[in-house]
């Protein structure tokens, strides 16, 4: 086809012209449309706009680092020859002959050094058509300028990727003791969601958060690893979902023509494995859940479970100090951290208290003879105005959030919930009535969820028989009986102990972020209006 406004063939249109023409229509901002201006003059002057590679000798903060070596070995007056290293041009200051720019990469910021009398090839004609943003390598010399500065004094420059949208860098500030502080231009938080990428590029302390969610997990894995855990991967598209009171995505698979939902937990097939004698097992994977969205919750979320057979719950727990605060010591190099206002402090051993007698002592209620009635109108004083739409495990659970765990800032282990909310606990020895269950609470949020894994088949089969029932009467988290792990448990489930650690929550507190949406990497968003 051919472009309505230049008449050029095309592929396709953009709101109904070629691609460039859409680049160049008044409807776009001006930055846009002055960097496809360069961008079509680069091409003009047979520049590849967008390279297939540089070759770099160095990292920017290598580069820093092997400059200082130098100097601190020879007289002061040493320059570091034959470095290559590249980055995105972060700031940049024309004096005609010549340009001051500065460049950054994942780690570090290094300043070059662009004179016309010393750039060959096109390098002077980049000079002139060169943005905030671009992606640019430069090959020279490392020296000191006479004000202090450690710099590259570019004898080639190369464009390796031409920025046509503008990023939303912000305003540097040199204080009187030589600080720099930058006050961003990216403050919009709802924005910085939806526009990850740009959030990234101008925000260092953004990119610090996920390299430290990348440690936390690569700790958790090396920690385990020692120990014995297997890691392993189990489905993500499972034909019935469990291991969790949730409602569930669903999908319909067109081969088996059946329906299928995405896991909402790992913990039903990683307990099949240790049926199957791998005795030691975990996985640190994605799970989803079809459910409302705040500062703790994301549809999609990062979880660490694990299952380690002829243990229970208090085994359990002494791991779980025990690794989150030696993980958090080595990733952070302290088990102290500020959230929200508050220090919290994971070093083990942490507190212990019972869930029932937490649960009597906040609400007034005796938790064996309180009645739903009860319960709807304690959560209405709390401000669940869809009290009476819960099942009486929901209305526990509400209340206990708001009246307890909401209360709880250093980690605490709660233990000892009501058996009925725990379909997949083994029942408190000396006390049927409540589950060999913890929930390790901290900064008001559920950290870890835990079991004495119930084992014996028929109660289990009784458990989700109940379970499926509260569903049948309208409790959409409710279970459904699950034959097929039945079947697994028949073969024989050793004792064990199991958790679940939700990743994402402890990178919120390591980090001093409030919000889950500031440490997933794309979090769930309302669809964006419009974009230009």
């Amino acid at each position: 086809m051919n472009c309505p406004s230049c008449g050029a063939a095309t592929p396709g249109l953009r709101d109904g012209v070629c691609v460039s023409c859409w680049y160049a229509s008044e409807e776009r901002p001006k930055p846009i449309r002055d960097r496809f201006a360069k961008l079509a003059r680069l091409r003009e002057l047979g520049v590849d706009p967008y390279a297939y590679s540089f070759d770099r000798s160095h990292e920017l903060h290598e580069a820093f680092a092997a400059f200082e070596r130098l100097e601190e070995a020879g007289d002061g007056a040493a320059e570091l020859e034959g470095v290559r290293v590249a980055g995105r041009i972060l700031s940049y200051r024309d004096l005609g002959g010549s340009a001051f720019a500065h460049i950054g990469d994942r780690d570090g910021r290094l300043q070059i050094q662009l004179r016309r009398n010393l750039l060959g090839g096109e390098g002077p004609a980049l000079m002139d058509l060169l943005d905030l943003g671009d992606w640019v390598g430069v090959e020279g010399a490392v020296f000191r300028t006479r004000r202090g500065e450690v710099t590259v004094r570019a004898e080639s420059l190369t464009l390796l990727a031409k920025t046509l949208r503008p990023l939303p860098f912000g305003k540097e500030e040199i204080t009187g003791d030589g600080r720099r502080i930058v006050h961003s231009g990216f403050s919009d938080q709802a924005a910085r969601y939806r526009q990850r990428v740009a959030d990234l590029a101008v925000n260092p302390e953004v990119r610090e958060v996920f390299r430290i969610r990348s440690r936390l997990t690569t700790a958790f894995r090396n920690w385990l690893d020692a120990r014995g855990f297997l890691e392993v991967e189990t489905p993500v598209l499972q034909p019935l979902y469990g291991g969790a009171l949730a409602r569930p995505f669903s999908t319909h698979h067109h081969s088996l023509d059946r329906k299928m939902f995405l896991r909402i937990a790992d913990e039903l097939y990683l307990k099949r494995l240790i049926v199957g004698n791998l005795d030691r097992v975990y996985e640190i994977g994605h799970d989803f859940r079809n459910e409302g969205i705040d500062r703790t919750h994301n549809p999609e979320f990062t979880m660490l479970e694990l299952y380690f057979a002829f243990a229970d719950y208090e085994d359990v727990m002494r791991l779980t100090e025990t690794m989150v605060s030696d993980v958090a010591r080595e990733v952070m190099g302290t088990t102290r951290f500020e959230y929200d206002g508050t220090e919290v402090d994971l070093t083990a051993p942490w507190g212990r208290i019972r869930w029932d007698e937490a649960f009597e002592e906040a609400t007034g209620l005796d938790l064996r003879t309180a009645g739903d009635d009860e319960l709807r109108v304690l959560a209405k004083q709390v401000g669940r105005a869809d009290s009476d739409d819960l099942s009486r495990l929901q209305l526990l659970d509400t209340l206990f959030s708001d009246l307890v765990e909401d209360r709880i800032t250093d980690p605490v282990f709660v233990y000892g919930h009501p058996i009925e909310m725990s379909p997949l606990a083994k029942p408190k020895r000396g006390e049927p009535a409540l589950a060999e269950r913890f929930e390790a609470i901290v900064c008001g949020f559920e950290l870890v969820n835990a079991f004495s894994e119930l084992n014996d088949p028929i109660d289990q089969w009784n458990r989700f028989a109940a379970q499926q029932r509260l569903r049948e009467a309208g409790d959409q988290e409710a279970m459904e009986v699950d034959e097929d792990y039945v079947r697994a448990l028949e073969y024989g489930l050793p004792p064990t102990g199991g958790f679940g650690l939700g990743i994402d929550r402890l990178v919120m507190l390591m980090t001093g972020q409030t919000s889950i949406r500031d440490v997933v990497l794309f979090p769930m968003l309302r669809p964006e209006e419009g974009t230009s």
